[in-house]
């Protein structure tokens, strides 16, 4: 199942206060980036990111999710609530290496 153009743009306005937030649509699906660094996706309608320490730690009850099969699992994010859900995406990108210079 593809996700809705209208749930990317519900998580891109709950991420509208940050600047640096880009996606890609793939496959019907839709990979997020922070800064340059993809941090998660949007996968049948869900907002799945990278489970790094930090946003475990934001959303310590959160369920891990496959995106599709043969994926790595990722964790299911809450965006109902706009500051936490910044915070989360902004945690993310901390924990990932930088961007490797071509």
């Amino acid at each position: 199942m593809a996700s809705d153009k209208a749930y990317l743009e519900f998580v891109r306005e709950q991420l509208s206060d940050l600047e640096g937030v880009s996606y890609r649509a793939m496959m019907g699906e839709y990979i997020l980036y922070y800064e340059g660094k993809v941090i998660g996706g949007i996968y049948d309608n869900r907002l799945l990111l990278k489970p790094t320490k930090s946003v475990v730690s934001i959303f310590p009850e959160a369920p891990r999710e496959l995106p599709y099969p043969g994926a790595k699992a990722m964790l299911a994010a809450e965006v109902d609530n706009r500051a936490l859900l910044q915070r989360a995406v902004e945690a993310v990108a901390a924990d990932l290496p930088a961007k490797k210079k071509a």
